[in-house]
């Protein structure tokens, strides 16, 4: 079939000025569409496209067509390239672009917009809430996990982001994530070089109050523990191999040849220790930040809990300030299990959300398809809360996030055209046609004119 190549291109850009007017375009009224887009409202999409310097004019190259095709073309491995990027958005909003109009679009400004859209779509998560905390913790406002994960970069960033302890040059940054049970998803992000200490990534502040904190050994800082407590937050965390803090009290009454706690040293008490579970007061001294130049001491008492594991024939111990009367030593140790949740977060960004390896030179590329693979775990988990919220209450919790993870992977490309329907550019069959015929041509062609060819001139 041949169809009008000028006619494709007049209904392109009707489209492309449609999208820059909103003007009426045939919205689909497809509810997991609807829910998607909700996510990230068009408008405050447009705006922060303006705001932060992406477009001055909108013309060939719309911010909302580009972030979807990011998310739904790069954030799900569909496309690894810029290249195949280009062409998936030529695709979807039936646009013929020039190499150069597509690669200069990723700048920090870029970066900018992507890191707005991120923060967007956490805000819009955190509003409709679509978890809630178990009865145990219902005094609580939320339950939260922080960890970091480092992505692997090209040598060539060595300089600009280098890796830690690498025997040969090497370059990476370090994403870190503050997961919401609530907001089941992240609800800070925040991306550091790789040897930026992780303590330095946890900013304390009144928002910890009434939210319980689980830290890895990463955070461990007494000094980040206080501020938590004095915010009016709880923290557990582990408790390093080699502490030993001061025993005060204990919290549980043990009947017989009971080992006195009370004025000993943990170090001490460890060996000889018998008990499933111990629960005592502790008291650790550490250091104020420096004031006027000067360092103050300080002291501060928390719970000690170790519970006896079986499998590894050792006390797991922990160190929180929630009270004994909330949760006893067993629930400590099975709510900090719970961490495992945001291990699964970073397997789901490396393993289906091309967070593993960024394959690019460029600073401004990285970043942005960093942000891009964020951007994609926030619609996933849009999408995922949506279908759970309509299944019937026995099969929700057969609703688990891996396995929705790798069907919203093999779902990308509908999704995508669920969107561009949506959006209003999704094309008609015929413009396909038209479309799929010239963009397969302009692709074929070397871009290299004056290249030789090794049959040149041989073979006609």
């Amino acid at each position: 079939m041949k169809t009008s190549t000028s006619s494709t291109r007049a209904a392109g850009k009707r489209r492309r000025h449609a999208l820059r007017t909103n003007a009426p375009r045939g919205r689909s009224d497809f509810e997991p569409a609807r829910a998607l887009a909700s996510l990230l409202p068009e408008d405050r999409v447009r705006q922060l496209a303006r705001s932060t310097g992406l477009v001055k004019r909108e013309r060939k190259i719309d911010p909302v067509a580009m972030m979807w095709v990011l998310v739904l073309g790069f954030g799900v491995r569909l496309q690894r390239t810029l290249a195949g990027l280009k062409r998936e958005y030529e695709f979807e909003t039936l646009t013929n672009l020039s190499d150069g109009s597509w690669y200069e679009r990723f700048t920090p400004e870029l970066v900018g917009f992507l890191r707005g859209c991120v923060g967007l779509g956490i805000e819009q998560l955190a509003a409709e809430a679509s978890g809630k905390l178990g009865e145990r913790l219902k005094g609580f406002k939320d339950l939260m996990v922080q960890d970091s994960t480092v992505i692997r970069l090209h040598a060539k960033l060595a300089k600009t982001f280098p890796a830690t302890r690498a025997r040969k040059v090497a370059a990476g940054v370090k994403v870190s994530l503050l997961i919401s049970a609530v907001a089941n998803g992240p609800k800070k992000v925040a991306i550091f070089g790789e040897r930026t200490p992780e303590a330095h990534m946890l900013r304390v502040g009144p928002w910890v109050k009434d939210r319980i904190l689980l830290v890895d050994l990463g955070f461990y800082k007494f000094q980040l523990f206080a501020r938590i407590a004095e915010n009016g937050g709880y923290f557990i965390t582990r408790l390093k191999d080699n502490a030993n803090p001061l025993l005060v009290a204990s919290h549980t009454v043990h009947r017989g040849r009971a080992i006195e706690l009370a004025g000993k040293h943990w170090q001490d008490v460890l060996p000889r220790l018998a008990r499933e579970v111990l629960d005592a007061e502790v008291e650790v001294a550490f250091s104020r930040r420096k004031y006027r130049g000067k360092k103050s001491g300080d002291a501060l008492r928390v719970r000690l809990v170790a519970v006896w594991n079986e499998e590894a024939r050792d006390y797991h111990v922990y160190l929180t300030n929630l009270p004994a009367e909330v949760l006893d030593a067993k629930e400590i140790a099975d709510l900090y299990a719970v961490r495992w949740e945001i291990e699964l977060v970073f397997k789901e960004l490396k393993s289906r959300y091309a967070l593993d390896e960024i394959p690019s030179a460029n600073k401004q590329v990285v970043e942005a398809l960093v942000w891009t693979a964020i951007l994609t775990l926030l619609v996933s988990r849009r999408l995922y809360n949506y279908m759970r919220s309509r299944a019937r209450a026995s099969e929700q919790p057969r609703y688990t996030r891996l396995r929705w993870a790798t069907v919203f992977v093999q779902w990308a490309p509908r999704v995508m055209r669920w969107m561009a329907k949506h959006y209003g550019f999704a094309a008609s069959w015929e413009e396909l046609e038209a479309l799929e015929g010239r963009v397969l041509h302009s692709h074929a062609l070397d871009p290299h004119v004056e290249r030789e060819r090794l049959m040149q001139g041989w073979v006609a």
